[in-house]
């Protein structure tokens, strides 16, 4: 055999391995995405129940409870089905306080239109709030309002509300998106009653650095993460969000501040959740 048939035969080797290789790496992700779609869990929302122990609660509040819902995508993955469910779960919880944490439609921002009447359903004793994301800047903001202002439900932007339950009460605090809007933590404290307990509305988690500063909000309740949608155990989630890349799922206590994260219950990118189902959570306040 001569050097040239040698090096002929050699690159062929390499080529059929790299070939081979490609082949083999392929019918992975196949296999791995097709196992991914067998388990989806993108239709079927859970109830998370938290407890969260509050210094200071006044014992009118030992109790309250605040039921949470996210990230919504209606259309072109998430359907309205799905957000029909998620407000009969919710609304079975009987809360005292719903809270609607942003990002309402996906791609098309007319979905609002057929999204807002059926959250418009949702019902507790206190009100249902919603706040923006950033994904409602990103389609039309003005659209956004125009759809939850005709539907009932206000949009609260860098504004509190103080809910009146015993002597001080509970002072809902909802800052605009910290990604695409222009949040005002002062103006939105602004019309804070001495001594209530604080609960704040952000839609990206990883803010809460900056929001524990202040010691007069008790609790951030965010969303935006999807939990990644996908998550692996030991693991964690392989894509999250800019802002959600340390608190993408669940409770922390950042400071002397609690931070509830929320999974949401639409999708985006792909219409699949593994080990992360949908989420509407349920906060109950307690005296510690």
């Amino acid at each position: 055999m001569t050097e040239d048939s040698e090096d002929i035969n050699t690159r062929f080797s390499r080529r059929q391995f790299l070939a081979l290789t490609g082949l083999t790496v392929a019918g992975g992700l196949v296999a791995a995405g097709g196992y991914l779609y067998a388990n989806n869990e993108a239709d079927e929302p859970q109830v998370s129940r938290v407890h969260i122990p509050i210094p200071e609660l006044e014992p009118a509040l030992d109790g309250f409870t605040i039921a949470v819902l996210a990230d919504f995508h209606l259309y072109p993955l998430t359907q309205l089905d799905l957000i029909k469910k998620g407000v009969i779960m919710a609304n079975a919880l009987k809360p005292d306080l719903t809270v609607l944490l942003g990002d309402y439609v996906w791609r098309e921002v007319e979905a609002i239109f057929d999204l807002a009447p059926v959250l418009a359903g949702l019902d507790a004793t206190h009100g249902v709030f919603a706040a923006t994301g950033n994904h409602d800047y990103w389609t039309d903001i003005e659209v956004i309002t125009l759809g939850l202002t005709e539907a009932g439900l206000p949009l609260l932007v860098n504004q509190g509300v103080p809910i009146s339950v015993g002597d001080k009460g509970l002072y809902l605090a909802v800052l605009d998106d910290g990604w695409s809007g222009e949040p005002d933590l002062q103006a939105t404290m602004q019309d804070l009653t001495p001594g209530a307990t604080t609960v704040l509305l952000s839609h990206e988690p990883d803010l809460a650095d900056k929001h524990s500063l202040d010691a007069r909000i008790a609790l951030q309740l965010s969303g935006h993460s999807h939990g990644g949608q996908v998550r692996f155990p030991g693991v964690g989630a392989l894509i999250l969000p800019y802002l959600a890349w340390k608190y993408d799922m669940g409770l922390y206590k950042v400071n002397e501040m609690w931070l509830y994260t929320n999974r949401g219950l639409g999708v985006t990118n792909e219409p699949v959740r593994y080990n992360c189902p949908p989420e509407i959570t349920e906060i109950t306040l307690v005296r510690p």
